[in-house]
Order: C-alpha cells, then sequence, then structure tokens
C-alpha cells in the first residue's frame, strides 16, 4: 500500500470535469485507490465520492493505492494532478 499527500493547484479543486478525468484515469489501474480528506476515505474511481469530499483549490488530501500496479496508479494520478488536467483536456 502507497500512500502520498498532495496539495490540489488548479483553480476549481476536484468538481465536475476535473474529478471526472482524475476518476478515468483512476479507473485505469487495476490497484485499489482511495482518496482521502480530512479522515474521510472515498473510493477514488467513484464520481459521487469523489465530489463528497468538496475538495477544493489549496486542499491537501491523501491517495491511496493498494495492488499490483499501485506504483503506477499514484505517479500517474499525482502527474495529472500536478499538470492541472492539461494533458486530459486536450
Amino acid at each position: 500500500m502507497i500512500t502520498k499527500r498532495v496539495k490540489i493547484t488548479n483553480s476549481v479543486g476536484l468538481h465536475a470535469r476535473p474529478a471526472t478525468f482524475f476518476i478515468q484515469k483512476a479507473n485505469a489501474y487495476r490497484s485499489s485507490i482511495w482518496i482521502e480528506k480530512d479522515e474521510r476515505r472515498v473510493n477514488a474511481k467513484s464520481l459521487l465520492g469523489v465530489l463528497s469530499l468538496g475538495i477544493t483549490k489549496d486542499t491537501e488530501i491523501d491517495i491511496i493505492a493498494d495492488g499490483a500496479d499501485e506504483q503506477e496508479a499514484v505517479k500517474g494520478l499525482l502527474e495529472l494532478l500536478d499538470s492541472g488536467f492539461e494533458s486530459a483536456m486536450q
């Protein structure tokens, strides 16, 4: 199991469109992936779960992955967040 803390820097946080891109990326991996905010953990592959956290700009979250491709999953999701979702919107 791998856990990485990240600060959300894009202007709208993980709402609607960015959340959809995040979930699509998470679903590309076989590992179980969760997002944790303020001790509340949701499935990172669930749109309703991710949206329910109300993740806004400058919020710190933990990305947790457990499975065969956990390292690749966390790396890929961090890269997506770091890019400000530019790669997903092209």
